[in-house]
C-alpha cells in the first residue's frame, strides 16, 4: 500500500514564525501594526496642518469683509468723503485676494496628502481586493521628499475669487456708483456724473473705463478657471474621466420641495466592457478580487476577423481602479471601456423588486 503524504501541513504558517518587518533601519524593525499606527499619527498631523491653513484662509476673508464694511460706513456717513476711498478699498481687497490665493496653495499641499491617504489607504480597506493602489506610497513619499504645490496660482486665484471675493467686488462696485450718484445730491445729467467720477487729474471717463475693464477682467478670469479642478481639498473625485455623472435612479426619488431639501446619496453605478483574448482568466480574476459577477459574450474583429470575448461587469465608482488593475494583471493588451449606467438592479445593487 502506498500512502501519499499530505501537503496541507506545509501550507500552514508556523505559529512561532516572526512577523516580517515592513521597515528596517539600524536594528529597528517596524512591524505591520506599528506601520499602521505611524500612518494614523501622520494622517492626524496632516489634518492638523490643513486645518491651520484653512483657518488662515478664513482670516483673510474676514479682513476683506471687515475693511469693506468699515470703508462703506465712512464713505456713506459723510457727504464730503471722496468716492476714491471705495477705489482704495477695492485695491486693498484685491491684495487680500492675492494673499489668500497664496495661502490656498499651501492649504492644498497639506490637503493633497490627506486626500491621498483617504482614497488609497483608508478607502482601500473597505473595497475588495483590500489593498492600496501600487503608486500611492510613491506619490506620498515623493511629495514628502520634494514638496510642490499641487495647484497653480491661476486656479487658486480663480477659485477663491468665485467663492468669496467676486461678491465683495460687486458690493464695492455698487457702492462706488451709489457714492458718486447720491452725494452730495443726484446729478442732473450723465456729464455731471462723469465729472464727479474723476480722481485728481484723471478724468471721469477714464476712471469709468478702468472700472468696467477691471470687472470684465474679473468675470473672464473667474469663468476661464472653472475647468481647473486639481484642488484635492475640494469635493472632487479621486479618479478621472470614468467619473462622469450617471443618470439618477428613479427608485426612492423625492419630488417637489423635498427633492431640494433631501439630496440623494448613492454611489455612481457604471458598466464596464472588457475586450480580451483571455476571458476565463480575466473573469476569474475580477470575480476573485472585486467579488463582482461577469457576463461573457463572443465577438469578432472587424478587420482582423479574430474571435474575441467581451466581458460585461457592473460596478460602482470605487471599484473602477481595482477593475483596471485586475484586468492588467492577466491581460495587459485587453481593452477596458467604462461608461455610466442608467440603473442597476440586483446583484449587490438596488433590490430587483416592483415599486409599491
Amino acid at each position: 500500500m502506498v500512502v501519499k503524504k499530505s501537503t496541507k501541513a506545509k501550507s500552514k504558517p508556523k505559529q512561532n514564525e516572526p512577523e516580517e518587518a515592513v521597515w528596517t533601519y539600524r536594528g529597528y524593525h517596524l512591524k505591520s501594526s506599528e506601520f499602521v499606527t505611524a500612518m494614523v499619527h501622520f494622517f492626524r498631523a496632516e489634518i492638523q496642518r490643513a486645518n491651520v491653513w484653512r483657518q488662515r484662509l478664513d482670516t483673510t476673508t474676514n479682513w476683506a469683509v471687515v475693511v469693506t464694511g468699515a470703508t462703506l460706513s465712512i464713505a456713506f456717513s459723510q457727504s464730503n468723503v471722496h468716492h476714491s476711498v471705495v477705489l482704495l478699498n477695492t485695491l486693498l481687497v484685491l491684495w487680500f485676494l492675492f494673499i489668500e490665493a497664496r495661502r490656498y496653495r499651501y492649504y492644498e499641499l497639506w490637503s493633497y496628502r490627506v486626500r491621498l491617504m483617504e482614497t488609497d489607504f483608508y478607502a482601500a480597506m473597505l473595497v475588495p481586493p483590500f489593498h492600496p493602489s501600487p503608486e500611492w506610497a510613491e506619490n506620498l513619499a515623493e511629495n514628502l521628499l520634494t514638496p510642490s504645490f499641487p495647484i497653480s496660482m491661476w486656479e487658486a486665484f480663480g477659485r477663491r475669487l468665485r467663492r468669496n471675493y467676486y461678491w465683495i467686488f460687486l458690493i464695492l462696485l455698487a457702492s462706488w456708483i451709489a457714492k458718486i450718484w447720491l452725494f452730495p445730491q443726484s446729478p442732473k445729467d450723465v456729464a455731471e456724473f462723469m465729472s464727479r467720477s474723476s480722481v485728481g487729474p484723471v478724468p471721469g471717463e477714464i476712471m469709468i473705463g478702468l472700472g468696467v475693464a477691471f470687472y470684465i477682467f474679473l468675470a473672464v478670469f473667474a469663468i476661464a478657471t472653472v475647468n481647473m479642478t486639481r484642488a484635492t481639498g475640494e469635493i472632487l473625485p479621486r479618479f478621472g474621466d470614468e467619473t462622469a455623472p450617471a443618470a439618477q435612479s428613479m427608485e426612492g426619488k423625492h419630488t417637489g420641495l423635498r427633492a431640494l431639501l433631501v439630496p440623494r446619496k448613492r454611489r455612481r453605478q457604471l458598466l464596464a466592457l472588457i475586450i480580451t483574448d483571455k476571458a476565463s482568466i480575466v473573469s476569474n480574476r475580477i470575480m476573485t478580487d472585486l467579488k463582482r459577477g461577469v457576463t461573457s459574450m463572443q465577438g469578432k474583429g472587424m478587420y482582423t476577423g479574430a474571435d474575441r470575448s467581451i466581458l460585461m461587469c457592473a460596478l460602482t465608482i470605487t471599484e473602477v481602479h481595482n477593475l483596471k488593475s485586475a484586468v492588467a494583471k492577466e491581460d495587459p493588451k485587453a481593452v477596458v471601456i467604462v461608461s455610466p449606467a442608467q440603473e442597476i438592479l440586483g446583484g449587490g445593487f438596488a433590490p430587483l423588486e416592483e415599486e409599491k
